[in-house]
């Protein structure tokens, strides 16, 4: 069974930073993407940042510059971190995990972790 559990948000000043971890547990296998979403009350999840089992990242737009998606592979873990905060980073992020074998698609998403940007 995979989890995905995430930490590290919180309450910011606007100009700060954080750093959100997910941790996996189970295995990963085969191609796989992880990525960070965001969610707001009444908005559409949105995608912040992704990355592939080969490296391979890709940015929204609205962060590209402040956010650095990383992983590391040995321990099942991505992170996300996030300078130059604005009020209008603050969400629910989630981390999501994406597997492709020859068979099928496998999903996952953690919880998910509030990030709040005062002005």
């Amino acid at each position: 069974q995979v989890q995905l559990v995430e930490s590290g948000g919180g309450l910011v000043q606007a100009g700060g930073s954080l750093r959100l971890t997910c941790a996996v547990s189970g295995s990963i296998f085969g191609f796989n993407t992880m990525g960070w979403y965001r969610q707001t009350p009444g908005k559409q999840r949105e995608l912040v940042a992704s990355i592939t089992s080969g490296g391979v990242s890709n940015y929204a737009e609205a962060v590209k510059g402040r956010f650095t998606i990383s992983r590391d592979n040995a321990k099942n873990t991505v992170y996300l971190q996030m300078n130059s905060l604005k009020p209008e980073d603050t969400a629910v992020y989630s981390c999501n995990l994406v597997m492709l074998n020859l068979f099928r698609k496998y999903d996952y998403w953690g919880q998910g972790t509030q990030v709040t940007v005062s002005s």
